[in-house]
């Protein structure tokens, strides 16, 4: 069973669905998820919230602030620490109904909310275990290199007073682009991910990003705190052949104390959004997890 929901998060409401486990009988374990940059929660989060929900759990899916249902102004801003709070106050609202066992909420995030979760994971004792997959690490300093990000860097914090002058709420950029096209993702993978979902499944996804968004994710270094997430359970989900190379996510993984367990997929990015064998593979890994970890 599926069914609208809305929560407040610091005077913004956030929007979503919670699943909840059909003939439940007594309260169920529950699972909070955290989607990917710029994506709508029709994208990804319902492939594996009925997975999950059909291994018993009580989901809830989401539009961060700012994205989809929600409230919030400008539209389009990718702001880390602003999701990071609406988790924190997905969890309090979730913790709060009849249906669910308030001692027993993991947490599950894609790309970048698999970011958001390693920060929840250290920094939210609510959260009994917690899983990231394809983690959305900042490896932007090693793409464009120092100069190229601190010339970067001054062509956003130049748009703030431009912004200023002129009185926008926001200057906007393509999320997804092909190359050399301005996209905050300017690769075809992306861009043929979300050009697809939205000519079909997710028709209100909308293709851009408030400029300013890319000061707060140059910024984002939420996995510095990874060593602190233990004793809380961590699982890694990552591709072989993932844009974030696979190294990468290794080496956050190796900060982290136990328990823990990283996952390989031979399988790129998006592949792990909605393309089997890997959503089943990478959903299956999760229930494990949460079995272990949010039981009696």
């Amino acid at each position: 069973m599926r069914r609208d929901v809305e929560f407040m998060s610091e005077g913004v409401v956030c929007r979503g669905w919670l699943y909840v486990p059909d003939n439940l009988q007594g309260r169920a374990p529950a699972i909070v998820m955290s989607n990917a940059i710029s994506a709508i929660k029709e994208i990804t989060l319902p492939g594996y919230a009925e997975r999950f929900v059909a291994a018993g759990f009580a989901v809830l899916a989401f539009d961060h602030r700012f994205f989809g249902a929600s409230d919030g102004e400008p539209r389009q801003l990718v702001s880390p620490p602003s999701q990071q709070q609406d988790l924190k106050n997905a969890i309090t609202w979730l913790r709060a109904q009849p249906e669910i066992d308030p001692e027993r909420v993991g947490g599950w995030g894609v790309s970048l909310g698999g970011v958001n979760m390693l920060y929840l994971g250290a920094f939210d004792r609510r959260l009994k275990a917690v899983v990231c997959v394809a983690t959305g690490l900042n490896v932007l300093e090693q793409m464009m290199g120092r100069e190229g990000l601190h010339g970067f860097l001054q062509m956003v914090n130049a748009d703030r007073d431009a912004r200023f002058a002129s009185g926008a709420a926001a200057t906007y950029i393509p999320a997804v682009s092909m190359p050399g096209e301005g996209g905050v993702m300017a690769f075809p993978e992306a861009y043929d991910f979300y050009t697809a979902a939205m000519n079909t499944y997710a028709p209100t996804y909308d293709n851009r990003i408030a400029l300013e968004s890319m000061e707060y994710l140059i910024a984002e270094q939420s996995p510095a705190a990874v060593h602190l997430i233990s004793p809380t359970p961590l699982l890694m989900i990552h591709g072989t052949h993932d844009l974030i190379p696979v190294g990468a996510a290794r080496t956050v993984f190796d900060q982290a104390g136990d328990p823990k367990k990283f996952v390989e997929l031979d399988c790129t990015h998006t592949d792990v959004y909605v393309r089997e064998p890997w959503v089943t593979q990478s959903a299956n890994e999760a229930i494990v997890w949460f079995n272990q970890y949010l039981a009696r």
